[in-house]
């Protein structure tokens, strides 16, 4: 513990941001970083608890107190060690984690939580300063070789584990450039990608080969896979999005999420762009979902220059503060306004698209609305819900993004040439902590098996999978796993 009376001493405050209106005449991130001072007081406001819940909130298990307390006391090396224990990638995690482990946070109950994901962040970036992100190739090899399917943030970690303790790992990508939604999904003002490019680098120089243009299933038979390497993991992500199959879909100015968002990814970073051209300057932009991905759009079409935005959400407007249904530690569902929003948006609850409506010309010109009003439990969750009589109504809209999740990983070519067993979900079928699936050698991890979630969930399950893999081959595994972090706390105590 760094201070005893750190958190009595010392507010929750988080480092300053450009300001909306500068900001969005870029694509670079723009969250600052602390003086050493407020550093050194953020970590000091860790109460070093009892039974630190901040463990069990993050699904990687972060030695959280121990590298707070490193932190504090400038042991730079320390507090990298300690992090990189459980986390492949702080720097990502650090940018883009919705962080459960803060919502978990003793300290949360009466007072904000720590500021664990900056702290993660500065951690990571001073230890790269400093020099102490190295390559790990292993002087011992063991001469297997395994194919991970997918770059996104499980396939990273998966390939990450493996390489450490001596094993061949070829990465394969049917994008051009690995990193999957942390390079074209994930916007870069949230995330750039000259982040994304160091991690990639330090991971080749491990011995990590990354082969991109190489869809499985297309360019190379799912089976020959399997026959050429002596273990295969797939962790190709949940990829299919939720579609909205209402008159009108056939019109043009309608897009998924992804698409939009990785166009202007791949923009950003001066690659070419192969579809048409998805632009919204001086359009009435509408983004139908209220998550994450929906804020990205928002934020992206602030800085496309949009005419006006709005973004619809089915369900009703989130608390602002926890509630019955939602109890410490439990991740509250509550009312999120994000730097996107701050940017300029008008967010709607409760609302249901009934019809997209096009011109004579085929383009989308308007959408027609209903609001609605739900049923709720005793907890106060919405059950169902009812159209509002007399609310139905047209506003004008020429570009709507449909940004409503993901609903399984895509089956046709490789899942199908491999003839793997799928769950109700339709994700690929194995159980949580083995990560098998029906066909020998071949493990799956992050949201193919579990399906859309976290960025710290999927490199979670990278790391798992990782370790059961290399069981699999060598009868053992010294790899981490975050069921002994106990052995990680004490070690550091």
């Amino acid at each position: 513990m760094g201070k005893v009376t750190g958190f009595m001493e010392y507010g929750r405050e988080l480092p300053e941001k450009v300001s909306p209106q500068e900001r969005k005449k870029n694509y670079k991130e723009f969250v600052g970083l602390y003086s050493d001072e407020k550093l050194n007081q953020q970590s000091a406001r860790c109460m070093n608890c009892g039974i630190p819940f901040c463990h069990s909130g993050c699904p990687l298990g972060n030695v959280i107190p121990e590298f707070n307390d490193a932190v504090y006391k400038k042991n730079w090396e320390e507090a990298y060690e300690i992090l990189s224990s459980t986390n492949n990638f702080p720097e990502f995690t650090g940018r883009i984690c919705p962080a459960p482990c803060e919502a978990a946070c003793v300290l949360g109950i009466n007072k904000p939580a720590i500021a664990i994901e900056e702290i993660e962040k500065h951690i990571i970036e001073i230890a790269y300063e400093k020099g102490f992100v190295k390559a790990n190739a292993p002087i011992l090899k063991t001469g297997k070789t395994i194919a991970v399917v997918g770059s996104g943030p499980a396939g990273l970690a998966a390939a990450a584990q493996l390489i450490k303790v001596g094993h061949e790992v070829t990465v394969f990508e049917r994008d051009d450039k690995p990193g999957g939604l942390l390079r074209y999904g994930i916007p870069d003002f949230k995330l750039e990608k000259t982040v994304v490019e160091r991690r990639i680098k330090i991971m080749e120089d491990s011995g990590v080969v990354f082969k991109c243009n190489t869809e499985i299933g297309k360019d190379i038979e799912a089976n020959d896979l399997v026959k050429d390497y002596d273990a295969v993991v797939l962790a190709g992500g949940s990829t299919i999005p939720r579609d909205l199959p209402i008159p009108g879909r056939e019109l043009k100015g309608i897009y998924f999420a992804m698409q939009f968002l990785k166009q202007q990814n791949k923009r950003v970073s001066s690659l070419p762009v192969q579809q048409e051209d998805i632009l919204v300057t001086d359009k009435n932009v509408v983004v139908i979902g209220g998550g994450d991905t929906g804020s990205d759009c928002v934020g992206t079409s602030n800085r496309q220059g949009a005419k006006s935005i709005l973004q619809f959400e089915l369900m009703v407007q989130p608390p602002k503060e926890r509630n019955l249904a939602m109890p410490w530690p439990q991740y509250p569902m509550i009312l999120k306004t994000t730097s996107s929003h701050e940017e300029g948006c008008q967010r709607h609850w409760g609302v249901n698209t009934k019809e997209f409506i096009g011109d004579a010309d085929g383009n989308l010109k308007a959408l027609m609305l209903v609001d609605v009003e739900w049923e709720t439990d005793f907890l106060g969750r919405p059950t169902k819900f009812k159209e509002v009589e007399g609310s139905i109504r047209e506003i004008p809209c020429e570009r709507v993004f449909l940004a409503m999740g993901f609903v399984n990983p895509q089956y046709d070519g490789m899942l199908a040439q491999l003839g793997v067993n799928l769950d109700a979900r339709k994700n690929v079928d194995a159980k949580e902590g083995d990560f098998r699936t029906n066909v020998g050698k071949v493990f799956v991890a992050g949201d193919m098996r579990r399906g859309q979630s976290l960025v710290v969930w999927a490199i979670s399950e990278g790391r798992e999978a990782a370790r059961k893999v290399d069981q699999f081959l060598m009868g053992h595994s010294v790899l981490e796993s975050k069921d002994n972090v106990d052995m990680y706390e004490n070690s550091y105590s």
